[in-house]
């Protein structure tokens, strides 16, 4: 019986995942009909099990999950461990509260481009940082398509507000091809990140986005320069307006579109902290 609470187990994990909203810091909301199609997936498989066990025990007066036959020869020791590998992420996800990320997490992982620096290193297990890229996921030529349509949707927008929709695709864009929005108004939202690097009158402004799920999320953002130092701590949330031009970033030694810093707000921490990227 202890596989049927098990599959139960998942069955009320997702359920629960989708009930609470928790399941956008795990998963693109893209998606979202996967995840809620594994709730009635494991709930069959649940009723099969039970059913199963049932029979089993009627069958087999005996029986139960340590004198079946077929599992005598296997130790009591890989067996337990078999069971908690399943038992883990499910008490672990019910249990531990979901945090959301923030700067912190930046800074124990680092800060700098990946993919800048050099070209050897494996994209699939980059965690990315400023610059969205999902040149991994379609060839060259697809790719280059995509960009020239996103582009050309961009380039005509102004001002150039970035909203929890279109944050990720605006940001791909604009780093693709920087000269091209080089005076261009721009508005977005996100938290304060000093990196220890920037000038005093700069911050980074970023959100945290998950391209497909969380193993390919990252932060996203723009380096941000005020007319003056501005007062404010990591983690706080402001709604900038400017205009997009670039500069050459010393620390990443590479050049990177910036906001020149016009008006600004502190803003309340959206109800949804993450972005995540649109496919059309």
């Amino acid at each position: 019986m202890l596989r049927t609470y098990i599959l139960l187990g998942f069955t009320f994990l997702f359920f629960h995942l989708h009930a609470t909203g928790n399941i956008s810091k795990y998963i693109n909301m893209r998606y979202w009909y996967l995840s809620f199609s594994a709730i009635f997936i494991f709930a069959f498989l649940t009723v099969v099990q039970f059913k199963i066990a049932n029979r089993k025990e009627l069958t087999h007066p005996c029986y139960d999950e340590t004198c079946c036959h077929h599992d005598a020869h296997v130790p009591k020791w890989k067996k337990a461990f078999n069971y908690c590998v399943f038992i883990f992420p499910i008490a672990s996800a019910l249990l531990l509260p979901i945090a959301t990320l923030d700067s912190e997490l930046v800074k124990a992982k680092g800060f700098r481009i990946p993919g800048f620096e050099t070209k050897s290193e494996d994209p699939f297990v980059q965690r990315q940082i400023l610059r969205p890229d999902t040149s991994i996921y379609y060839g060259k030529e697809g790719y280059h398509d995509i960009m020239q349509k996103e582009l050309e949707m961009f380039s005509n927008q102004d001002p150039l507000i970035l909203k929890d929709h279109n944050y990720l695709k605006a940001l791909e864009t604009i780093y693709q091809f920087p000269g091209q929005f080089s005076d261009k108004q721009i508005e977005l939202d996100g938290f304060v990140y000093h990196d220890g690097t920037a000038a005093d009158k700069q911050l980074f402004v970023l959100r945290f986005g998950i391209i497909h799920c969380v193993a390919d999320s990252g932060v996203f953002g723009l380096l941000t320069e005020f007319p003056k130092k501005p007062h404010l701590q990591n983690d706080e949330w402001i709604h900038v307006k400017g205009k997009l031009s670039t500069v050459y970033y010393q620390p990443f030694n590479i050049t990177i579109p910036y906001v020149k810093v016009e008006e600004w707000k502190k803003i309340k921490e959206p109800k949804e902290p993450y972005v995540f990227r649109g496919y059309d």
